[in-house]
């Protein structure tokens, strides 16, 4: 049998500071092919039901960074194949094109991909831009199927340069 270690029994100086390998390669491949994780470190939630400021009440762990599994909601439209990021008072836009994960020890391997996202309040495109900002991590694999991500998100202060 299989010794699960949840966050409450974390030793005391354990920081959760995966890479962005470990987060593709491990926590997500991993669980998307059903296969049990030794730390149940990260939650499974529809953040998109909740706004930003409220996650990190509802994550497992962390202090400045939250990591939550969502499985992937696609809007009607576009193919069905364009995520729906919205939520009731707001949504998360893109900032730029994805960013390719390579294999440290294998360079040319790609194995996933991270969109970087920004809450804005209100309705598109007239938001206003806050300073939440959240990454969506996604296996690159075709073969597997990609409806689950994990996303980190952070709430960016004294960042910002003026």
């Amino acid at each position: 049998m299989e010794n699960i270690i949840s966050p409450e029994i974390i030793l005391p100086g354990f920081r959760f500071h995966p890479t962005e390998e470990e987060l593709v390669n491990y926590y997500l491949k991993e669980t998307v092919l059903g296969k049990n994780l030794y730390c149940d470190i990260i939650g499974f939630l529809n953040i998109y039901n909740h706004y930003p400021w409220d996650l990190p009440g509802m994550a497992k762990i962390g202090e400045r960074e939250w990591y939550f599994f969502v499985q992937r909601d696609t809007r009607s439209g576009h193919g069905g194949k364009k995520p729906n990021r919205t939520t009731e008072r707001g949504y998360w836009k893109a900032t730029g094109s994805d960013r390719q994960i390579r294999r440290l020890t294998e360079p040319k391997i790609i194995m996933g991909l991270r969109k970087t996202l920004v809450f804005y309040t209100g309705k598109a495109p007239n938001g206003n831009r806050t300073d939440w900002v959240m990454n969506e991590y996604r296996l690159s694999d075709t073969s597997i199927l990609r409806v689950q991500t994990i996303c980190s998100s952070t709430e960016l202060t004294n960042l910002l340069m003026s």
